[in-house]
């Protein structure tokens, strides 16, 4: 699946699950978003190679004791 889908679908489904008004539905949409996270980081963990800096290693080097 496209990435910009997956970043797509794990938003609306955030977005849906702080709109709900019942625990069930909330509870549901968090998990897909999950679901998508997952994917996503899947994707980009095949995407990655030894020269590609993600955000979160850009942000917080190995090494360096997160504050």
């Amino acid at each position: 699946m496209d990435l910009n889908y997956l970043l797509h679908r794990q938003q609306v489904s955030l977005m849906k699950a702080a709109a709900a008004v019942c625990r069930e539905a909330r509870y549901s949409h968090a998990l897909m978003a999950q679901g998508y996270a997952r994917r996503i980081n899947e994707r980009l963990h095949g995407l990655r190679d030894s020269d590609t800096l993600l955000m979160d290693e850009a942000l917080h080097p190995p090494g360096l004791a997160a504050v």
